[in-house]
């Protein structure tokens, strides 16, 4: 299976019938207890868990361990990236608008191009800048050849030959607007097509100095491009090889930063009660687990896990998406429950959901989305009327109005159940040894799309963190212990 795709497997519910509350559950508490006490301490058999080791940290390092390290995890955070995010790819990045960078960026080539134009306006022109620059664009064309193109390499050093071109200059000779047409046609073999139009206006261009400006900035681009070609080539090895090299690296942060995990301890602590069976490796992960289903609902007044920064807009993102799916979701099967006439009507409860999506897709907090319940429920009533023979009753608007008004509302038994089926469904995704027998919760179908592109995100994280931490997990676990008096 894709890890892309999440199967809805087969169902045997009216799925957009309100589901019954008779039945809801609230989660396990696993909270409580993080203090540590001396009862009895709690250990893994290293059957469970081979290679795992609790030497002690040195006391002390040196500063070429320290900076060695901290490059360490600036690689690390690259390869973490190209591992977890499959769109991933380079951009080119300015300094913000009227930033004291971007002022300074700015200045330093207005000057290096007017001293540019005035060296070419001299009589005798002057091309010391000139050589410069060409000697520039010289190595960075080369850096775009592949290893096959021999023969254009052979080309280009020999046509942009530094030292032939100076001999020119001496002479006289030099015809500046000819390297700027040899530059511009190798620019087109080397580009991608979405680089054609800009080699096509550079081609138009008459003035030299904004020619060569170009040549520079669409070389930068394509530069970029040749990045991201050789992470996509790569991609599978890269992320074949991340989780060892990810390793390796945070081995070398924790050797000359050894309280680095303290706030991963207490995270994990959250989850073990004092009923907390360790016996096995399965008792482990599902703490495991359960610590990973605490970021769907994430107290952004807590400290951060460290072995989970690099991913942290992410997983607050999934979080904010969860969110906004979980009202979504509410919404529509308190208006078909409403409108009962509408609980066939898929094209309605499409457009109700992208509605609904599209008005929630600012909100990060329960405050953000009390904001917008009013337009919320307007746009619920107009949906509604679209699709109905008649428009709604006075009394029927009215019902619907309150009812979606109320979503927000502590202990709403339908959003939290709706919730706690999302959850539940999440929770089988990074536990599951046969994800592909996974069905959509009930009552959710009509959000499939929505929630498999979410639950294969959160299981390329989970997966990929516990893959490169798992040792670091189960080490912080194995030193439990039960608190005094329990």
């Amino acid at each position: 299976m894709s890890s892309d795709e999440i199967p809805s497997g087969s169902r045997t519910h009216n799925d957009d019938e309100a589901p019954s509350t008779s039945n809801q559950g609230r989660g396990r508490n696993l909270s409580e207890s993080s203090d540590q006490g001396s009862k009895r301490q709690r250990t893994l058999s290293e059957s469970f868990f081979p290679g795992l080791t609790n030497a002690s940290p040195p006391k002390f390092v040196s500063l070429e361990e320290i900076i060695s390290a901290a490059k360490g995890m600036a690689n690390m955070a690259l390869a973490h990236e190209i591992a977890v995010d499959s769109n991933f790819e380079l951009e080119k990045r300015e300094p913000p608008e009227n930033s004291l960078h971007r002022r300074v960026k700015e200045t330093m080539l207005k000057a290096f191009w007017d001293i540019l134009s005035q060296q070419l306006q001299e009589d005798p022109p002057n091309y010391t800048q000139g050589l410069v620059l060409l000697s520039e664009i010289k190595e960075t064309l080369l850096t775009l050849l592949l290893p096959h193109n021999t023969k254009l390499k052979e080309e280009i050093e020999e046509v942009l030959d530094i030292e032939l071109i100076r001999q020119q200059v001496e002479n006289g000779s030099l015809d500046f607007p000819y390297y700027a047409n040899y530059v511009t046609s190798v620019m087109a073999k080397l580009c991608t097509p979405a680089r054609d139009d800009c080699i096509r206006k550079l081609k138009q261009e008459t003035d030299t100095v904004s020619v060569f400006k170009g040549i520079l900035e669409t070389l930068e681009l394509m530069r970029i491009d040749m990045a991201n070609f050789t992470i996509e080539m790569y991609r599978p090895l890269l992320v074949a090889s991340s989780v060892d090299y990810e390793k390796s690296k945070f081995k070398e942060y924790i050797k000359v930063n050894p309280d680095g995990l303290e706030v991963t301890k207490q995270w994990l602590f959250r989850h073990v009660s004092p009923s907390t069976s360790l016996a096995s490796a399965d008792d482990w992960r599902e703490v495991i687990a359960q610590a990973y289903l605490e970021l769907l609902t994430w107290d952004d007044s807590n400290a951060f896990p460290e072995t989970l920064v690099m991913d942290r807009s992410r997983l607050v993102e999934l979080r904010n998406e969860v969110l906004r799916v979980t009202v979504a979701a509410t919404v529509l099967l308190l208006v078909v429950s409403s409108v009962p006439q509408l609980q066939s009507n898929a094209a309605f409860k499409v457009s109700l959901k992208n509605h609904m999506l599209l008005l929630l897709q600012d909100c990060h907090t329960d405050k953000d989305v009390e904001g917008v319940l009013a337009n919320v429920s307007a746009q619920a009533v107009q949906d509604c009327n679209a699709a109905l023979p008649e428009p709604l009753t006075p009394e029927h608007r009215t019902t619907v109005e309150s009812q979606v008004m109320q979503v927000m509302a502590d202990n709403h038994k339908i959003r939290l159940l709706v919730f706690q089926r999302i959850k539940e469904f999440l929770h089988l995704m990074i536990t599951s040894t046969v994800p592909s027998q996974l069905q959509v919760p009930a009552g959710l179908s009509t959000f499939t799309k929505e929630l498999s592109g979410l639950a294969a995100r959160y299981h390329r994280l989970v997966s990929h963190n516990r893959s490169v931490f798992g040792e670091y997990y189960t080490d912080i676990l194995s030193t439990f212990q039960v608190p005094n008096g329990v």
